[in-house]
């Protein structure tokens, strides 16, 4: 275990440094930044998709997917982040409160 902790500790180092070696020249180009946007906001996707419905190898549906859904919603009515997150987190509670996780 501690083996793959510090191979992934040093994967990440060389990727970063990496970043510093690479030519201006190649940073500027337009794809690299377009590319750079996607997949930042495709991880960021993945990770939120995995941490509402992922759970020990399984598909679980409780409160986390009600409170994405209703953030997800106060996002498209333009609601301020701050009353995001506070939509979020009050709706899971009430569906845990109410049984459902």
């Amino acid at each position: 275990m501690t083996g793959w902790l510090v191979a992934s500790a040093l994967a990440c180092l060389l990727l970063k440094l990496a970043g510093y070696l690479l030519p201006a020249a190649v940073l500027a180009d337009p794809r690299v930044g377009r590319t750079t946007d996607l997949v930042t906001a495709g991880c960021l996707a993945a990770l939120v998709v995995v941490q509402t419905v992922g759970g020990d190898g399984a598909l679980v549906l409780d409160a986390r997917l009600g409170a994405v859904a209703v953030a997800a919603l106060a996002l498209l009515l333009r609601a301020p982040f701050v009353v995001v997150v506070l939509l979020g987190a009050a709706t899971a509670a009430g569906l845990r409160a109410a049984g459902l996780g």
